[in-house]
């Protein structure tokens, strides 16, 4: 009996992290041979022995990535946008955002400077890269590393081995791309080239994030798959070394917001800052993961989920924007609009 090839619309991706996961997930299934997904077409082609019923082969399939937020269907459906959550999301966002700008007036934290990206600015977009989409493909990994020890009973060592190596591989290769920006010798044009290109980046993540536009998700910077399929690998390992190398692996992941810190740090022009910053955006992360690690949280699914992402994207929005014209401010484009 030949393989067969299904080709399945899938709902829910919203940047390439979603391709690997996605991949990942369904490669694990007995009868699929291979899987290739497809963020610009919102497709995926599965190639195995699954049957005839493509209709119950995609319901089928969809048990397995539906706790993750995506589904299949052999048919297209039109999108569609539920204008209520924004209803939620907006006011959310706007609590959080005022509490960010009364705690920077207040003197207490200084999280954001108009010109640079700061520790805490990189700390807090770690915090909301890790409650975005970028925590389905590092969390399913997580859990993944959690879930092969436990059956050696090992419970608490590798999830430690894997956040030590992830942290110290963020400082130690954000600042390797630091000091990679003192042989380029960036001047002040090219700081602000960079600038834009960090804060249209995202931007674009944060319009992805709501879900309205599928237009922007095609412009979206990727790592090659093969980093992907790297790490995917090595989650699956119940060598101690596994923990290790996927914590340092996960540098490379295709999650937006850290590319977009990495191409800030080029403009750092410095080993130590370049992987204090990158060490900051980690530790930003850090809780939500370490949460996972250890089961005390479960990923989101349905409307809490969709809400959850769109007050998300509305806050990096907002942060790109802020970035955007910090840049322009700094290179004497525009005058200072707004003093925090």
């Amino acid at each position: 009996m030949e393989e067969q090839k299904y080709t399945f619309h899938v709902q829910g991706m919203h940047c390439a992290s979603c391709v690997v996961l996605i991949e990942d997930v369904l490669k694990g299934i007995p009868g699929v041979g291979g899987v290739a997904a497809n963020l610009s077409r919102r497709e995926v082609v599965v190639v195995g022995l699954l049957g005839d019923d493509a209709e119950g082969i995609a319901n089928e399939l969809s048990k397995h990535i539906a706790p993750h937020g995506y589904t299949l269907a052999v048919e297209k459906k039109k999108a569609s946008v539920d204008w209520s959550e924004f209803s939620y999301a907006i006011p959310i966002a706007a609590a959080l955002v005022m509490g960010f700008v009364a705690l920077q007036k207040s003197g207490v934290v200084d999280l954001i400077d108009a010109s640079t990206i700061g520790y805490g600015t990189a700390f807090f977009i770690g915090v909301i890269a890790s409650l975005s989409t970028c925590l389905a493909v590092v969390g399913g990994l997580v859990l993944s590393v959690s879930a092969n020890y436990a059956k050696g009973g090992d419970t608490w060592r590798p999830q430690v081995l894997f956040h030590a190596s992830r942290m110290a591989s963020f400082f130690i290769l954000g600042g390797a791309i630091g000091a990679l920006g003192t042989i380029f010798r960036f001047g002040p044009s090219g700081n602000l080239f960079l600038g834009l290109v960090v804060g249209i980046v995202m931007f674009l993540l944060g319009l992805n994030l709501l879900d309205i536009f599928h237009a922007p998700k095609k412009l979206q910077i990727t790592m090659p798959k093969l980093f992907g399929r790297a790490t995917a690998v090595h989650a699956k390992s119940s060598h101690i070394l596994a923990s290790l190398s996927l914590g340092a692996l996960t540098f490379f992941l295709p999650c937006g917001f850290t590319q977009s810190m990495q191409i800030y740090t080029l403009t750092t022009g410095s080993f130590l800052r370049g992987g204090l910053i990158m060490l900051a955006f980690s530790l930003g992360t850090f809780p939500v993961l370490a949460l996972l690690s250890f089961g005390s949280l479960k990923i989101t699914s349905g409307r809490a989920r969709r809400i959850f992402f769109k007050t998300s994207g509305i806050i990096v929005m907002l942060l790109a924007l802020w970035g955007i014209i910090g840049a322009l401010t700094a290179a004497g484009f525009i005058d200072p609009i707004i003093t925090l």
